[in-house]
């Protein structure tokens, strides 16, 4: 009764939110680069950054620096572990899986994310956890506050969501910083996550800006993106890389970057293929996905995440919308069976992504951490509030920790603080 709660519940919710949606989306020299900054920043309007040189191993070593077509060993090269550097060799073990969801968190998804992790352990007896991108308008911060407790990451997905690829392909580096830098206030505000905790972002699209959008990530503090597809680099799969180097990573959504941006991490989103041979970047773009039936469901998620398993054991991402959930049938069943198959294997791990790369930087032999992640322990009073929206005179209903905010809170007035 609870599951057919949740979807029903679902496809209205995503009935909802996709009218809603449509309403508001009508629609190299040599030497340095320029990254460009808002003229209104205190700063200069170009920032100089040098460009990237081809990466080579000599140069570039872990943990802090890794090239973009470095490469792990595939199975097959049992048997000759003393050909392998040591901290490689686990490789030929351990396989990680990313579970990512965007957009905003609101009651009747945060029952699905509770419903499919329930009971989910790894190996080594830790918990599995997600990666939950959120973005801020129609997100309930109380359950972004259970969902940190328990132990998921929280990444950054911006404050507006934008109004479409163009927004964000030609966004300055202060635009993405005053979008992601305002999402972060809002969750140390209203959900109790601890800044230093968050680690990472999404751009809405996936629609990057060149060197713009990794300069930003850097200037926050962040760690990683996890915004670039690949459909080159799926058989075998990439990787995560820094871009202290210049990348190999083929542009499907351009622009990409070619400035070395040291310590900036790449999470690369390696494409899932459908039914008929095509590449989809989120498990809910795909044009032909199985019939909705559970174990064609199940069959094709398995497909795909033998591409990783069986050859170099790169992380397997599943990235999708909770909405996805509510287009089909058996799409929630399927994911869950899926995901507690996962659960059975005495060498994959389910983690956030800042998690997984802790492993890339530090390879390790055998248990790939020494203990599980402490989980936060936040207290949170649930407060239910009804505020105006002041750029638009929209009421807006939120809920949040500890006490409700004069206005909305937007770019601008992260904190909806009354002016």
């Amino acid at each position: 009764m609870r599951y057919a709660t949740v979807l029903l519940l679902g496809a209205l919710l995503a009935s909802a939110l996709l009218c809603d949606a449509q309403k508001k989306n009508k629609t190299k020299s040599k030497g340095k680069l320029k990254s460009t900054v808002a003229p209104s920043t205190l700063e200069s309007a170009t920032v100089e950054l040098q460009r990237a040189e081809r990466c080579t191993a000599a140069k570039c070593k872990l943990p802090d620096c890794r090239c973009s077509d470095a490469t792990l060993p595939r199975p097959k090269f049992k048997g000759k572990e003393h050909e392998i550097p040591q901290a490689l060799i686990s490789s030929l073990a351990l396989q990680f899986v990313t579970i990512t969801f965007d957009d905003a968190v609101n009651a009747v998804n945060y029952a699905q994310y509770d419903l499919l992790f329930e009971g989910l352990t790894n190996p080594d007896g830790c918990p599995a956890t997600g990666t939950f991108f959120l973005s801020h308008e129609y997100t309930d911060y109380v359950r972004v506050n259970a969902l940190y407790n328990a132990g998921h990451e929280i990444a950054l997905h911006s404050v507006t969501h934008g109004d479409g690829t163009d927004y964000w392909r030609e966004a300055t580096v202060a635009t993405i910083e005053r979008e992601f830098g305002a999402q972060l206030q809002i969750l140390e505000t209203y959900a109790k996550v601890d800044p230093q905790h968050v680690r990472g972002m999404r751009l809405p699209f996936l629609q990057i800006a060149g060197n713009n959008t990794f300069a930003a990530a850097k200037n926050l503090g962040l760690g990683y993106d996890s915004s670039w597809p690949t459909q080159q680099f799926k058989q075998p799969p990439m990787w995560p890389y820094t871009l202290d180097y210049l990348s190999v990573q083929d542009c499907q959504i351009g622009p990409c970057p070619d400035a070395a941006l040291p310590g900036v991490w790449v999470s690369p989103m390696v494409t899932w293929t459908d039914t008929e041979g095509y590449s989809c970047s989120m498990i809910d773009a795909c044009a032909y996905p199985p019939e909705d039936e559970v174990n064609a469901l199940f069959d094709w998620m398995l497909e795909n995440f033998n591409r990783h398993y069986q050859s170099n054991r790169a992380p397997f991402g599943m990235y999708l919308h909770a909405a996805w959930f509510s287009r089909g049938r058996n799409n929630f069943a399927a994911f869950k069976k899926f995901l507690h198959h996962l659960a059975t294997y005495p060498d994959v791990y389910m983690t956030g992504i800042s998690r997984m790369l802790e492993y890339v930087r530090k390879p390790v032999l055998g248990q790939p951490f020494k203990s599980c992640e402490a989980r936060p322990k936040t207290q949170c009073q649930a407060v239910h509030c009804n505020v105006e929206k002041t750029v638009t005179g929209e009421t807006r209903y939120m809920s949040v920790c500890d006490r409700c905010p004069a206005v909305y809170p937007w770019l601008g007035n992260p904190l909806g603080q009354a002016l």
